[in-house]
């Protein structure tokens, strides 16, 4: 199905998202205009994706599209704001038809009904390739209690949310890098890597009840992204290896090769909250947990001195080698 024109592209495809917007006026004007909740700042965060990078080529159009929105809505979830509204670019290359685009914008209704967040405007533009994506989200946040990489204290313990390695082990399973993997568990795997959750109910908990100032979400690895919270808040960061949580599915890929074990832990794309919280606040974190049925795991400390120090069962250090993705 040849791809519309861009106006009657835009008419047909993207206004109809920006229709519960009213600052956006059906995307008919060169901008759009919002205002925050009283007492309230703008989070601005923005992210890209290209093809064959961060996505597959034969990954559906929908699921692109809710990954390209997620991984930004995971990033207003680790500053704690509650989502707004976002612009985005596509950059589509000739096997772009008007069926992919149905498909990619549905993609888009469906999580904007989720996450209640609505489109207010962007560009669209054609490329001999490879599919480029650029979207930036807004969300807000109580003045002054925004979750900050840069305020953790030493003693802190640090927890992360939901599991980690799925993201990479996703990846390398669909790319048939786990030999003998069974089916499910690559399913399993390639949903989390294709379909990140962001953790906004959490985030939002976090600042507004007062357990955290300070978090990150694993999108370059979670020893990379603890890293990021170690260097900002000028302290070092210890965690054991054996309390970093994992899927049923990344359990069993790993039993079949151990070396993946740190794979999982370097590895990105997981999108889960990686925060910090005083250990008098232990207790409020578990009912949190339970509160939100999201397994919130305590994996180590914050400590004086400097860098991520990854631990055994036993105390024993481990060598990593690269400690998490690099884009260049």
């Amino acid at each position: 199905m040849k791809r519309p024109g861009e106006f009657d592209l835009i008419a047909k495809y993207f206004a109809p998202l920006a229709a519960a917007m009213p600052g956006a006026a059906g995307l008919g004007n060169d901008g759009a205009t919002f205002a925050p909740t009283p007492g309230h700042e703008i989070v601005v965060t923005v992210d890209a994706l290209t093809e064959g990078v961060h996505f597959l080529p034969d990954d559906p159009p929908g699921d692109i599209a809710r990954k390209m929105l997620r991984v930004n809505l995971s990033d207003l979830a680790a500053m704690g704001a509650r989502p707004v509204g976002y612009v985005m670019t596509t950059a589509l290359s000739d096997r772009v038809d008007e069926a992919w685009i149905a498909s990619f914008t549905a993609g888009l209704a469906a999580d904007q009904k989720e996450f209640d967040i609505g489109l207010l405007g962007g560009d669209t533009t054609a490329t001999p390739g490879p599919i480029a994506l650029t979207l930036t989200a807004f969300g807000e946040v109580a003045s002054g209690r925004e979750l900050l990489r840069s305020a953790a204290k030493a003693g802190d313990l640090i927890f992360v949310s939901g599991a980690i390695g799925d993201g990479l082990l996703g990846l390398m399973a669909l790319r048939d890098q786990i030999p003998g993997i069974a089916a499910e568990d690559r399913d399993a795997l390639g949903v989390r890597y294709r379909l990140p959750q962001p953790r906004l109910a959490l985030g939002v908990a976090l600042t507004e009840r007062g357990l955290s100032r300070c978090a990150i979400d694993v999108s370059d690895g979670l020893v990379a992204d603890l890293g990021h919270i170690a260097r900002q808040s000028q302290l070092a960061a210890e965690i054991r290896a054996d309390k970093v949580p994992l899927s049923s599915a990344a359990r069993r890929a790993i039993e079949g090769d151990p070396s993946l074990l740190l794979r999982a832990l370097t590895g990105g794309d997981d999108y889960e909250l990686l925060f910090t919280v005083a250990p008098d606040k232990r207790d409020a974190v578990a009912g949190l947990a339970r509160e939100l049925d999201l397994p919130l795991t305590e994996i180590g400390s914050m400590k004086w001195g400097e860098d991520v120090r990854v631990v055994d069962a036993h105390g024993r250090a481990l060598t990593l080698g690269d400690s998490g993705w690099r884009h260049f």
